[in-house]
């Protein structure tokens, strides 16, 4: 349910002082939807500190305080992927919209949960994924679901980033860390979208840190009707960010950025036709990708029912879905798991 008696810039508090909030922060600053107003800390002095360096008029020392903050309208959860369940729901039940940043969770079963309990507590929870608010992603996607280059028969996409630090809370395992969970979502979630369905199998491969997570990873993923799609994902690699979607009729290629500046554009190369082939090249005007978002979010809480761009609940369970299938599958060596 969207509050539609409430006007002005809908109200986020930031639960935690996490450093994708500093970038949040930054990315939304502009808007005139959104206003952050206050963050919370289990550390209180590292509350304040954080306030005052971003210019937000409250911080609180405990994540509870946040939650009953009536000031504070909406949640941004960027906790570490473990604690995504517990305090989007505490969360709604305490009456505040969510923004939760990806993955919604570490498993299926805790998504439903979640979304279970936005359901019940009548409020608003989305997936923050910021390429899905980019017009560089609607353009890819109603290319290929509008049948102009025909059916797509396979889509690649990845995504690799170098994590060197042993410390890094990405190589937790008891915090939901590993290359699918961080990296591997985006072009699983690309994927899922272009696909426009669930797929039936997948089977996966990867390599493993000292700590036990995944450090690079490649699934194949099975569509029904043919279509055939591949997903990596990497913490060793330099940054590479590149999807195909290979159709009947000619080729789409697309970096599907979060965030689109003037020294990367948003860029969608189309090829159109076999040997003979004619190009295109769509370019995107820069977009902060979290202001993106967030202005969706703003506008789904304020009552518009096609506000919110991005994903969508069954789409953010089947999403989970097939990250839970392909873990498993590379623990077991590649051994397919059905959906």
């Amino acid at each position: 349910m969207a509050d539609t008696d409430n006007t002005g810039p809908l109200r986020i508090g930031i639960l935690s002082t996490a450093n994708i909030g500093r970038h949040f922060i930054a990315g939304v600053k502009p808007s005139d939807k959104v206003k952050v107003v206050a963050v919370a800390s289990r550390d209180l002095a590292a509350a304040q500190a954080f306030a005052e360096r971003h210019a937000i008029p409250c911080a609180l020392g405990s994540y509870d305080a946040l939650l009953a903050d009536p000031e504070v309208e909406a949640i941004y959860n960027p906790l570490p992927n473990s604690m995504h369940a517990e305090w989007t729901i505490r969360a709604l039940e305490a009456g505040k919209h969510v923004l939760c940043e990806k993955p919604i969770a570490v498993t299926a079963a805790d998504a439903r949960a979640m979304f279970a309990a936005a359901h019940s507590a009548g409020r608003c929870l989305v997936e923050a994924f910021p390429y899905r608010a980019q017009p560089q992603t609607h353009a890819v996607a109603e290319l290929v679901h509008s049948g102009d280059i025909g059916r797509p028969k396979i889509i690649q996409a990845a995504f690799g980033f170098p994590v060197a630090n042993p410390s890094n809370i990405r190589l937790d395992p008891g915090l939901g860390g590993g290359a699918l969970l961080d990296a591997g979502t985006y072009p699983v979630s690309l994927i899922r979208l272009l696909a426009g369905v669930k797929p039936i199998r997948v089977s996966a491969m990867a390599t493993w840190t000292e700590s036990g997570v995944d450090a690079t990873l490649i699934a194949n993923i099975e569509f029904p009707g043919g279509l055939l799609a591949q997903a990596a994902c990497s913490f060793g690699t330099g940054v590479y960010r590149r999807a195909t979607i290979a159709c009947e009729g000619g080729v789409v290629m697309t970096e599907y950025l979060n965030h689109l500046t003037a020294a990367a554009p948003g860029v969608v190369d189309i090829s159109r036709g076999g040997w003979d082939a004619t190009n295109e090249t769509r370019r995107f005007e820069p977009l902060d990708g979290f202001r993106a978002e967030a202005d969706s979010f703003a506008d789904l809480v304020r009552g518009d029912p096609a506000g919110w761009t991005g994903i969508g609940e069954a789409e953010s369970i089947e999403v989970m879905e097939m990250l839970e299938a392909i873990i498993a599958s590379a623990a077991a060596h590649g051994a397919p798991v059905e959906l």
